[in-house]
């Protein structure tokens, strides 16, 4: 009774952010930099959501699928990186763990959300390149509709029941977390106690969103080059993969960072390493993707110069 009475009263309520130590310049390069690519992530992909909006020519699963995942990238940089500014301005160093867990939560579940997102894209391409004459029948808009909804429900159910295990974990001190969010690595190193049911609950967790959404993909993808492979042209072969080649790159990007992150039995270690990881996973990622969809996507980038061809004529002011 009595051990119990001291550990509520040395139980810690809230953390320290160290962010990026440094000097002051290095702090203000990095608020720079960190800035103008938070600008642009939500520029590009609230570019990539009106376009897929406003051109009826885009209304296809395909990019109803691209507009769940920009939707979703504008969200998941969101969770961390207003955060991050106030924690390298010294500002805001301190987070509750009410809210560095629900930090950790979002930022977990929108993760295994896109992991399931670019499996169903996968899918989507395999039934357009394999099956193109079934195409608009097996892939209406109502199935599209349900696969969308699936990645979200699922992403966020494989997540919450960890986030309940970590929610029963008791911090002692110390209460400084060498990071810029709230990570379950870092989380886990400051436990004091028993850590083991978490990390491998993770482990599991990981293990099954990574391998179900990596065996969709990686099973898409075998059958689309084995088409592509047959077809008799070399320019039929380039047409063909050009459709699915930007969603390829999204996805190599994507789960290099994610299985290093998240799919490794020990997360007591190379917390420092996993900071620069998670840089690239929750700030550049997201700035990539609409960056790949529009420069690698004929038809996302006709549209694209179609609406700024609109967007310069309003501008121009008629002879008199």
């Amino acid at each position: 009774m009595a051990g119990t009475e001291i550990r509520n009263q040395t139980s810690v309520q809230e953390f320290i952010l160290l962010g990026f130590p440094g000097t002051w310049y290095f702090q203000m390069f990095l608020i720079v930099v960190f800035s103008v690519t938070y600008f642009l992530t939500i520029i590009g992909n609230v570019s990539i959501i009106a376009l897929l909006r406003t051109h009826p020519c885009l209304h296809t699963p395909m990019y109803f699928f691209l507009y769940n995942l920009s939707f979703l990238e504008i969200w998941y940089t969101t969770a961390c990186v207003p955060k991050a500014f106030g924690i390298m301005l010294g500002t805001s160093q301190t987070i509750s763990f009410t809210i560095c867990l629900l930090q950790l939560f979002f930022l977990l579940s929108m993760g295994s959300t896109e992991c399931f997102l670019l499996a169903v894209m996968a899918y989507d391409r395999y039934l357009a390149i394999c099956h193109p004459l079934r195409y608009s029948s097996l892939m209406n808009r109502t199935f599209s509709v349900h696969l969308a909804l699936l990645s979200w429900l699922c992403g966020f159910l494989a997540i919450s029941l960890l986030a309940a295990l970590i929610s029963t974990v008791s911090f002692c001190g110390p209460k400084v977390i060498n990071h810029f969010l709230c990570d379950i690595d870092s989380l886990i190193a400051l436990s004091c106690t028993d850590t083991r049911f978490v990390e491998l609950a993770m482990f599991i967790v990981s293990i099954i969103v990574v391998m179900i959404s990596c065996v969709i993909t990686l099973v898409s993808y075998i059958h689309i080059i084995s088409i592509i492979l047959r077809i008799p042209s070399s320019r039929g072969q380039q047409k063909a993969f050009s459709t699915c080649s930007a969603h390829l790159t999204v996805v190599t990007i994507w789960y290099g960072a994610t299985i290093f992150l998240y799919v490794k039995p020990s997360k007591q270690n190379l917390l420092d390493l996993n900071k620069t990881i998670d840089i690239f996973d929750t700030v550049v990622t997201p700035l990539l993707n609409p960056f790949i969809y529009i420069l690698r996507n004929k038809e996302v980038k006709e549209a694209l110069e179609r609406a700024l061809r609109r967007m310069l004529s309003g501008f121009e002011t008629p002879w008199i």
